[in-house]
């Protein structure tokens, strides 16, 4: 006898979730996320675990304030407190949907921190794991790309957990209707414009086995897996140094693989970015490292310097960054625009997604230092190179100058990644 959608996802809650006190649901109205939401109920309950709930208005349709506002009445009912975080967006070309996920998270992970919840539970389900493989496959993706979700992952702080990979999307929603709990239909779900979409019409013409799909995914997530802590081993003796990461040059002669991996993780942990660059263009720039070269992408500039790699922040790009000033988001706003995703405080403030400054007085403005601030000052005294502290945090008020990496300052300017950062990059999935 099969068991019951509600008690495999609470088996997984208790695996996932740990000691939590706090578990925040992301809801966004659909059969699945609703389903999550009553079975989480049911498990914070019993387990003394306090639940939270947040719906993403993305602002894309006009019913979405309609359907959040829906969502927040179903979680009322059930005591559950509940956020409604809106996307502000301009628009514009590119990919809207890709970038309306990457602002849902921002959203989420900013609301978890802000409510002191460790994690934050998101409504993915087998389905999910077969359509991503397919859509992935028609994408020519690597291993990492048609590897499955994993049930959990740590990132910028939170613990994202999807406790119902092992349920199928019509099995969530008998449950529902067996309990008279209705959910929304976005009708984007069914528009043929989308990826996503074309690869579910495409498994349900040609009746492909979507539990059959979602164990290869996990087959392949294992063989992630086993490169990543071989990649792991390859970096062996890095140092990460206020900013600029520095990779034993032993490491190029690793095999492509491996390679590929240690540089792409080297370029995300400068600059913070959420996904690597374009493959045929770190490609190039492994082969510059190779013959000893030096070259810059996305950012970042990466040379040889005796027996080490770096990897350093492109000046150009810190000045790209703009001005920062510590203005903390109003109480109950949630928006994309705070720095790094995390809220800044009277006093401090998050720059270019790789300092944290405190200490600031009133009236700072934080900007990259540039080639021109270093006049004057003995940089060589901070064993750093020039280049590095060219694209560091300079703090400009009332005509002054205070470079916190150099000059004695009530300013501290500190990292926001290390090399434990460094290695959870390269295990990250």
């Amino acid at each position: 006898m099969a068991a019951e959608p509600q008690d495999l996802v609470s088996a997984e809650l208790d695996r996932l979730a740990g000691d939590l006190p706090a578990l925040g649901i992301a809801v966004s109205g659909g059969g699945d996320s609703m389903a999550l939401l009553h079975m989480a109920h049911a498990w914070g309950t019993a387990r003394g675990v306090r639940i939270e709930a947040a719906t993403v208005d993305h602002r894309l349709r006009a019913e979405s304030a309609t359907e959040a506002a829906h969502v927040a009445a179903m979680a009322a009912a059930l005591g559950i407190p509940h956020a409604v975080l809106a996307w502000r967006h301009q628009g514009g070309t590119g990919n809207l949907m890709d970038a309306a996920r990457r602002a849902r998270l921002r959203l989420l992970a900013d609301w978890a921190r802000d409510g002191g919840l460790g994690a934050v539970a998101l409504g993915h389900t087998q389905d999910d794991q077969a359509e991503t493989l397919l859509m992935r496959l028609a994408r020519g993706a690597g291993i990492d790309g048609l590897s499955a979700m994993a049930a959990a992952r740590d990132h910028d702080g939170i613990r994202w957990m999807r406790p119902m990979l092992g349920l199928r999307r019509p099995a969530l929603r008998e449950w529902l209707a067996q309990r008279n709990v209705g959910w929304i239909d976005d009708p984007t779900n069914e528009d043929a414009a989308y990826d996503r979409v074309r690869a579910r019409q495409a498994i349900r013409a040609l009746e492909l086995p979507v539990e059959a799909l979602a164990r290869s995914a996990a087959h392949l997530a294992e063989a992630r897996a086993a490169l990543a802590e071989a990649a792991v081993a390859a970096a062996d003796g890095v140092e990460a140094d206020r900013g600029t990461l520095r990779l034993p040059r032993r490491a190029l002669s690793a095999s492509p693989e491996i390679r590929r991996r240690l540089v792409t993780a080297a370029l995300r942990w400068v600059t913070g970015a959420d996904y690597p660059p374009r493959g045929e263009d770190v490609g190039r720039l492994i082969g510059t490292l190779a013959a000893s070269g030096q070259g810059t992408l996305d950012g970042v500039i990466a040379r040889v310097k005796g027996e080490a790699v770096e990897f350093l922040r492109e000046p150009a790009a810190a000045v790209r960054s703009g001005a920062a000033r510590p203005e903390p988001c109003p109480p109950g706003v949630h928006d994309e625009g705070r720095v790094h995703g995390v809220s800044a405080g009277r006093n401090e403030v998050f720059w270019d997604r790789r300092w944290r400054l405190t200490g600031l007085p009133d009236g700072a403005v934080v900007t990259a230092a540039t080639e021109a601030s270093l006049a004057g000052r003995d940089w060589r005294a901070s064993g750093l190179a020039r280049l590095a502290l060219a694209s560091s945090p300079a703090v400009r008020i009332d005509g002054r100058v205070i470079l916190p990496l150099l000059d004695p300052s009530p300013v501290r300017a500190m990292p926001l990644r290390g090399v434990q950062d460094f290695l959870a990059i390269l295990r990250a999935h």
